[in-house]
């Protein structure tokens, strides 16, 4: 176990907050989906290709593979999130996009809440000349309210 761990794991946490896209569909479903669509397409093209119809098959495979990369694309995105974690000392923030982590952290005394200009922009953490934006995830209806609880949250702690 390495010394970030123990101390992650010391420290109390005050506020954990998690945002994650809303996915409404499993990886499992949505896997059987992609077969079941490429099985009928298949079928389709199989029957028109033996009735004459020859030009189906590639069209048939160009549509599946472009609706494959479109899926492919969606699944790497699917369990995007932000973690935004308080402790006395410190404010993490964890964003994962397609696999890729970013983590920032900030002393909660120095953090500026900036709720974007209209519902639509995320909200803005900014210290010492460095900004990270936050609520992606987030309903826009809901980021004035996070980024208002964010700062409650970090004024208790200075």
């Amino acid at each position: 176990m390495d010394t970030a761990t123990l101390l992650t794991d010391a420290e109390p946490v005050l506020e954990d907050w998690l945002m994650k896209r809303n996915c409404s569909v499993s990886p499992r479903q949505f896997v059987l989906f992609f077969l079941s669509l490429a099985l009928c397409s298949s079928a389709i093209a199989v029957l028109l290709t033996a009735r004459g119809a020859w030009p189906i098959a590639p069209f048939t495979g160009v549509e599946l593979l472009v609706v494959g990369v479109a899926f492919v694309m969606y699944a790497r995105h699917a369990v995007d999130y932000e973690r935004i974690r308080l402790y006395p000392n410190r404010l993490v923030v964890e964003q994962v996009s397609a696999e890729r982590v970013v983590r920032f952290e900030f002393n909660p005394r120095w953090v500026r809440v900036e709720p974007g200009a209209t519902p639509r922009e995320p909200i803005k953490l900014v210290s010492r000349g460095q900004t990270v934006a936050l609520g992606h995830h987030l309903a826009h209806y809901r980021r004035a309210q996070f980024a208002n609880e964010l700062r409650v949250s970090l004024r208790r702690c200075g």
